[in-house]
């Protein structure tokens, strides 16, 4: 069976391009553009990963990240930040509050396919 990524993302090209690579490498991918929206589904149906956009309308990446890491049902979920915040102050709290990983936009192709690689077998990199 795939393994299920939610994209918390907002940008409609991000979601296209990233659900296309993703379902190609033979994950299962659904999507939400809005925190609070995106917060609310990995409570009601945890995914196996999460991909998490920091800036996103309603609630922001690293509030839900937060809220994720200190509800035990949602804890160890695998949860790569994606972003175009790429100063070491965004790296660092995305890290803080319990990312795995944290790539900045714009990504490569192979570096997303190979992070959600990396955290569906359990190795974040």
């Amino acid at each position: 069976m795939a393994k299920r990524v939610l994209l918390a993302e907002d940008e409609p090209n991000i979601v296209e391009s990233l659900t296309f690579l993703l379902e190609r490498a033979g994950f299962a991918i659904s999507a939400e553009s809005d925190g609070r929206k995106a917060l609310n589904a990995v409570l009601s149906d945890a995914p196996d990963i999460l991909i998490l956009d920091v800036m996103l309308p309603e609630l922001d990446g690293y509030e839900i990240l937060r809220q994720l890491r200190a509800d035990q049902r949602t804890k160890a979920l695998p949860i790569l930040m994606l972003t175009a915040k790429g100063q070491r102050e965004d790296r660092e709290m995305a890290l803080e509050y319990g990312a795995d990983l944290f790539i900045t936009k714009p990504f490569s192709n192979a570096e997303i396919v190979t992070a959600v690689r990396q955290l569906a077998a359990g190795r974040p990199a």
